[in-house]
């Protein structure tokens, strides 16, 4: 008996109309998500009298430039922004490198031990971070005295779990045969890894990258107890300085966080791409 063959016609009529079923449904939906970024947006540049006005308003208007001055007279708020982007830079620069080469140790190379260490690694996944963080303060702060510094706030966190983790994840879909060859072609470890694994998980770089930056910049509980001079703060620290016992400075609140939200928003948008096939790259089982 042979089956008859599908309409085409019928099914992709049947596709257009799925497709547009989900677009119905996720547009609205993605509008609640915007709405709140979009009245983040406009409140930046509208004085605080009109942010709490019984009909608040929907469209941008011109008090921008008033509410970034008194936000950057209340905070130096462009210091705690290099502040951020070098730190967040430098931090996503090197728990990359260090996360890649453990990534790459523990999906490559057969060692005493290795699956016992890694299960090491992974079980610290179920440690509170506020468990680790008073004893993490009196090292760097007292025993290392490296308070107030770029240092105190990048080295704590640079061999991230989740990173290794990952990585090793991405780094099991290298062909091992591929690795062979270069070994064979007189390669050295450094370089196989370089050269030669690195440009093949490309993506899952990529996204690490986005989620390593995106941890650091939004990062404030750590940068608040390890840095107390006002120009070592951070965006994050700064911004929560704003924030008083008699006043809270709303209209510099908006500013600060405008600021800060759509460039990596836009940075984002621009490598979603790369994010997602990272991601997807990533979900391989050992």
């Amino acid at each position: 008996m042979t089956a008859l063959p599908r309409d085409p016609r019928g099914q992709s009529a049947r596709d257009r109309r799925n497709t547009a079923l989900l677009h119905v449904i996720l547009i609205p939906l993605a509008l609640v998500f915007l709405a709140p970024l979009w009245m983040m947006l406009v409140f930046s540049t509208h004085p605080e009298t009109a942010i709490f006005s019984p009909a608040p308003p929907l469209w941008f208007g011109g008090s921008f430039g008033e509410n970034f001055r008194g936000l950057q007279a209340d905070t130096n708020f462009l210091r705690a922004l290099l502040n951020s982007v070098v730190i967040a830079s430098v931090y996503t620069v090197l728990s990359m490198l260090l996360t890649s080469m453990g990534g790459f140790a523990f999906a490559k190379y057969d060692f005493r031990g290795k699956n016992v260490l890694f299960g090491i690694i992974v079980a610290t996944l179920t440690i509170p971070a506020f468990v680790t963080i008073i004893p993490q303060f009196i090292l760097v702060a007292r025993d290392l005295k490296m308070s107030n510094t770029i240092q105190a706030v990048i080295l704590p966190s640079l061999a991230n779990t989740i990173g290794i983790f990952y990585m090793r994840q991405a780094f099991l879909t290298v062909p091992t045969d591929l690795l062979h060859a270069a070994r064979i072609d007189g390669a050295g470890e450094f370089r196989i890894f370089w050269q030669v694994a690195l440009p093949v998980v490309r993506p899952a770089l990529a996204a690490l990258a986005i989620l390593l930056f995106l941890a650091s910049w939004n990062d404030y509980l750590w940068p608040l107890i390890v840095l107390t001079q006002k120009d070592s703060y951070t965006m994050p620290v700064a911004l929560g300085t704003l924030v008083g016992l008699t006043r809270v400075s709303w209209g510099g609140i908006m500013v600060g966080t405008a600021i800060a939200t759509v460039p990596f928003l836009a940075l984002f948008l621009a490598l979603q791409r790369h994010f997602v096939a990272g991601i997807a790259g990533g979900a391989v089982k050992d």
